[in-house]
């Protein structure tokens, strides 16, 4: 009787084995590219700057009565308005619930026109924001706390301008490591999202505060790699899922006007 031989079957490499390798891949670069963010950063790595080192805030915080006006408006509607978790599936892990609410304007290259069109006061606000990123409304109703967490990513900075502080002020802030900083109506405070960071409003009232992304200032070669990693921002699932969600929270919003 001849002896019959079994060979091994190839390897069975899906389509999903291949996106899991090239996301580890991926990871590692993000990972070389943040240190190089810390090494070439024009400002240093404080988790609360100074706001003096960026002359353009005092602009942003000069248009507060303009915003504000136009998001006194937006509330109006206030229960219509989406949490964040429902368009970015990524904050689940930080919020599930109906309590943090955003009003979203652009963010990595995709822009809301019609949600643009209800607040052109601060949609023209944030054009003086050098390398804008994300702009949006983050609204925290009574009782909200964010628990401690990291940002994705340290090649943006981010800055909140109150809009919305309710008392007693002891009972809403935002804490970034060691340091508690508790908001004002129209100032702004910059602070580095990738350190760890918890936020909260323990008051009986709505806070709200202009929420947005920018470019973190780098010298060369940095800035180079920096950008070049934001750009492909737009083509990772995070955003375009988020888009995709966005988009149909907006025809259902607009068509109830």
């Amino acid at each position: 009787m001849t002896q019959q031989t079994q060979t091994a079957a190839p390897a069975d490499h899906t389509p999903l084995d291949r996106q899991s390798v090239l996301a580890r891949f991926f990871m590692k670069v993000v990972r070389w590219a943040e240190r190089q963010n810390v090494r070439f950063s024009i400002h240093g790595n404080p988790p609360i700057y100074d706001k003096a080192v960026f002359p353009w805030a005092r602009e942003i915080e000069a248009a507060y009565p303009a915003i504000r006006a136009e998001l006194d408006k937006l509330l109006e509607r206030r229960e219509d308005l989406p949490s964040f978790h429902e368009i970015s599936t990524d904050v689940k892990k930080i919020s599930n619930d109906r309590l943090w609410k955003t009003f979203f304007l652009t963010g990595y290259g995709i822009s809301s026109e019609q949600n643009i069109a209800q607040c052109p006061q601060t949609w023209a606000a944030v054009q003086k924001i050098p390398n804008l990123k994300t702009a949006m409304f983050s609204i925290m109703e009574p009782g909200t706390h964010l628990p401690a967490h990291t940002g994705p990513y340290n090649g943006v900075l981010r800055l909140h301008l109150g809009l919305i502080m309710p008392e007693p002020r002891d009972k809403r802030a935002i804490r970034v490591m060691d340091q508690t900083y508790y908001w004002a109506e129209g100032e702004v405070v910059i602070f580095d999202d990738c350190f760890e960071h918890e936020a909260w409003n323990h008051t009986d009232a709505v806070r709200v505060v202009l929420f947005v992304d920018f470019v973190r200032p780098l010298r060369f070669p940095g800035n180079l790699i920096n950008n070049t990693l934001l750009k492909l921002a737009i083509f990772t699932p995070f955003i375009r899922e988020g888009y995709q969600a966005h988009k149909a929270w907006e025809k259902i919003f607009y068509a109830k006007r």
